[in-house]
């Protein structure tokens, strides 16, 4: 079955960085969106950013624009977020997920696939 296993995550003081990445197996992954989302504890899901299946788009939420970059490497059939200058407000469980040529989605219920998830958490 597909898979979607994500990785980097942790503990990091506010201004810190972390790099999350998502290995995908079994899944045709170039013809697949990819996109991260957050969740916190009691708050709903929401979209952080997405990738296109080329890697030709991007799209960011206006809360992590100019501090995360997601990035695709097609061969290696992994999805990364980067993400600098972190808050506190960025503390949550990040879940990747994918979509068969979807971009730009930020509603979660087309994203067929998810991964586990990996905390962050962000100290002040």
């Amino acid at each position: 079955q597909v898979q979607l296993v994500e990785s980097g995550g942790g503990l990091v003081q506010a201004g810190g960085s972390l790099r999350l990445s998502c290995a995908v197996a079994r899944l045709t992954f170039t013809q697949y969106g990819m996109a991260w989302f957050r969740q916190a504890p009691g708050k709903e899901r929401e979209f952080v950013a997405a990738i296109s299946w080329t890697g030709g788009s991007t799209d960011y939420s206006d809360s992590v624009r100019d501090r995360f970059t997601i990035s695709r490497d097609n061969a290696k059939k992994t999805a990364v977020l980067q993400m600098d200058s972190l808050k506190p407000e960025d503390t949550a469980v990040y879940y990747c997920a994918a979509g068969y040529r979807i971009f730009a989605v930020r509603d979660p219920g087309p994203y067929t696939n998810w991964g586990q998830g990996t905390q962050v958490t962000v100290s002040s």
